[in-house]
């Protein structure tokens, strides 16, 4: 017996991933000015540097999107039996961590890109599952 239904691990790979962008996104909207600092700041000296609010408004829209398709791909998940929306939710997911990889390697932070890599290989799985 599951509590989850036959997509138990789907389901906690969305929940993961849901709750990863809600802390993201909301972290990002309460401190603005202090998000564009510290991104600023970590990407001093790089090319992105003169670009970083535009690329910030850019990684949360992806982070917005990623998070209202997974919500509702959870939802379709577990009450309709439909993977479609969820593993939409979750390619979407993949381009924004691709993002935050290709800024980490632009920004030289090799051990940041190693984190990204633990989230993007969790990703990849989910939609492994769900197809």
């Amino acid at each position: 017996m599951s509590i989850f239904n036959q997509h138990a691990a789907e389901i906690l790979i969305l929940l993961f991933f849901i709750v990863t962008y809600i802390f993201s996104v909301t972290e990002k909207l309460a401190d603005w000015k202090g998000t564009v600092a510290y991104y600023s700041n970590h990407f001093k000296a790089t090319i992105l540097e003169k670009f970083m609010q535009f690329l910030l408004i850019n990684i949360l829209f992806f982070e917005i999107i990623s998070l209202v398709l997974l919500v509702f791909g959870l939802y379709n998940l577990v009450f309709e039996n439909s993977q479609l929306i969820a593993k939409i939710g979750l390619e979407i997911s993949a381009i924004t961590l691709l993002q935050f990889l290709i800024g980490q390697r632009i920004a030289k932070d090799y051990p940041g890109a190693m984190n990204i890599t633990v989230y993007f290989i969790l990703n990849c799985i989910g939609i492994y599952l769900l197809t």
